[in-house]
């Protein structure tokens, strides 16, 4: 079977002129990045349509799909994103109810929004002590699927690597007759290597579509991703319409040779390269073991190995100042930071250099704390007292959703208006406010503002976590005047 790669080389180094777009020609000399550029081409013959694809190109896809195992594996060129997009589009119209975790991922919403489809939320757990979701049961599906729901929707692995039990929730969902889409963006590694330590793919588990971004986890390139259709619940005429109307009408070759050199990495080495995540993962785990107060959220059959959800369990740093120290000192640039910890990410693709670094960083980090909670003893201000210890896992609530007023679509096209923070409870949301990565909204649009919420706006701004949705409005010598964007009152 070829691959896109040689292809798209040996078109390189023919003497083929060519007369057709993109505009630089191949030429090297069009641009700096020249790599990318001989290998940059449009549909032309012998190189197959993403759209249609019945050569070279559905023998990559082919490719990828005998890795995963899906009836059908499709290219994405516009990330997991426009994946989806697709995959709601697919199994839910105008007026349909999905039944969804509240921690989906923006596209989500944006399909809920163009198809004007109603969700139905899942109960939305976290994990207190680390303020990030947590994993659904089959138990908690089934009793949440009514009558008129359409399809299920959920995250697993979630952005910090919890997974919930796919199997099960597809089993619910089969048996109700409706599809189970998974977002899987953050698991396209799972299901290779030790499967006692790695968690299982979901599509091996049922899951009816699952979504896989390549560029996350493994080593293709940004905006690359995969989406995988099984079953007879989902109508693929439909699916393959919608991932034309969502993916561009000119895709990247250099985007697509990259899935496809990353598939046939993963093909003829991927066992080891999971080994190398499992030992570097190992490496960290013994190199901080005698931390006093810097953790590392455990892994496991239900926890991707490769997130590494580093918390200071004293509670005396918050994540956003242990990602600033990382960057700003020791120059590890993390993947994400929270409230309560900060996010790194481990591949296989990843060196002993820069493991060991991480590892000293944060045994230097521990010791600043010790030093630190040291001081609030010897001082003895009961005001600075050691924090209370988190405890991961141990204490999982229930957090109560924002009231829906009015439909998502209705609201988000409604005419709007700036309030300020301080001024908008009780305010119909006309936008989305979000902690960005990894998107989770803390309020849709239609959804009524509490003054809970404005507090934890308030807290997440204070500590400089990346809140978007919320507007500078500071005027006439007002500093850090916040407003919010309301649906507009009659």
């Amino acid at each position: 079977m070829p691959d896109m790669y040689s292809e798209l080389s040996k078109l390189a180094e023919s003497d083929m002129y060519p007369f057709h777009m993109p505009g630089h020609k191949r030429n090297l000399e069009s641009t700096p990045f020249k790599g990318a550029f001989r290998c940059d081409i449009t549909e032309i013959d012998d190189f197959d349509n993403l759209h249609d694809a019945s050569g070279l190109i559905k023998d990559c896809q082919d490719r990828a799909n005998k890795l995963y195992g899906a009836d059908e594996t499709f290219f994405l060129v516009n990330g997991s994103t426009c994946g989806v997009l697709a995959a709601v589009s697919a199994v839910a119209g105008q007026d349909d109810s999905v039944l969804a975790a509240r921690g989906s991922h923006k596209a989500f919403y944006h399909a809920v929004y163009l198809r004007r489809a109603k969700v139905k939320y899942l109960p939305y757990k976290i994990d207190k002590s680390l303020n990030i979701p947590e994993p659904y049961t089959a138990k908690e599906i089934e009793a949440a699927i009514t009558d008129d729901t359409k399809a299920v929707f959920i995250t697993s692995p979630t952005y910090e690597g919890k997974c919930s039990d796919i199997r099960a929730i597809a089993d619910v969902c089969h048996k109700a007759g409706i599809p189970l889409v998974v977002d899987a963006a953050h698991g396209a590694h799972f299901g290779v290597g030790d499967s006692s330590r790695i968690p299982e793919s979901a599509v091996s588990q049922g899951a009816d579509i699952v979504i896989h971004s390549v560029h996350k986890t493994l080593g293709s390139m940004t905006q690359t991703a995969l989406l995988h259709v099984q079953g007879d619940l989902v109508d693929r005429n439909r699916l393959r319409r919608f991932l034309r109307i969502y993916q561009s009408s000119s895709p990247s070759y250099v985007l697509m040779a990259s899935i496809d050199l990353c598939m046939k990495e993963m093909e003829d080495h991927g066992f080891a390269r999971m080994e190398k995540l499992l030992n570097y993962r190992d490496k960290l785990d013994s190199g901080i073991a005698n931390c006093r107060n810097i953790r590392i959220l455990a892994a496991g059959k239900y926890c991707d190995p490769g997130k590494v959800q580093i918390y200071d369990a004293s509670d005396t740093m918050t994540g956003q100042q242990i990602y600033d120290i990382l960057r700003e000192e020791f120059m590890l640039q993390l993947e994400m930071a929270g409230e309560k910890g900060a996010l790194a990410i481990i591949t296989g693709w990843d060196t002993e250099e820069g493991i060991n670094r991480l590892i000293e960083a944060l045994i230097r980090i521990d010791g600043r704390i010790s030093d630190i909670i040291a001081g609030y003893e010897t001082a003895g201000d009961t005001i600075n007292a050691k924090p209370t210890a988190l405890f991961p896992g141990k204490d999982v609530v229930s957090v109560e959703l924002p009231a829906v007023k009015t439909e998502l679509y209705k609201a988000w096209d409604a005419e709007t208006e700036v309030v300020p923070l301080d001024e908008a409870a009780g305010r119909i949301s006309g936008d989305f406010v979000n902690l960005y990565p990894p998107g989770i909204p803390l309020i849709v649009p239609g959804e009524e503002i509490s003054l809970g919420l404005i507090e934890d706006i308030e807290r997440y701004l204070a500590i400089k976590l990346n809140v978007q949705g919320v507007l500078d409005i500071g005027n006439k010598g007002i500093i850090d005047k916040r407003g919010i964007l309301c649906v507009k009152q009659k």
